[in-house]
């Protein structure tokens, strides 16, 4: 059975680094986020997660800002609720 990523100590470290972006902005969101949330993720929650660091800095930005809303096959009930979580922190 694979580990989940609640009990991967490593895991959450490679999810942390991956969400340093270039952007000063996203990074100040992703470092409230991980401080408030990390030890709660589910394995469904890193997966959405993975799903929005897979884009780039500017189009994260502007779903973080509520510029946009997640379109297409983003547009998951996950992804939307990890969304709200990261623009409340």
């Amino acid at each position: 059975m694979d580990e989940s990523h609640q009990s991967d100590p490593l895991r959450r470290a490679r999810l942390r680094w991956r969400a340093r972006r270039g952007l000063l902005e996203n990074d100040l969101i992703f470092d409230r986020f991980f401080s408030r949330y990390e030890h709660d993720l589910s394995d469904a929650d890193v997966a959405a997660l993975t799903r929005l660091l897979e884009l780039s800095d500017n189009e994260l930005m502007d779903l973080l800002l509520a510029r946009t809303e997640p379109e297409g096959d983003l547009a998951t009930p996950d992804v939307i609720r990890l969304l709200d979580m990261l623009r409340t922190v």
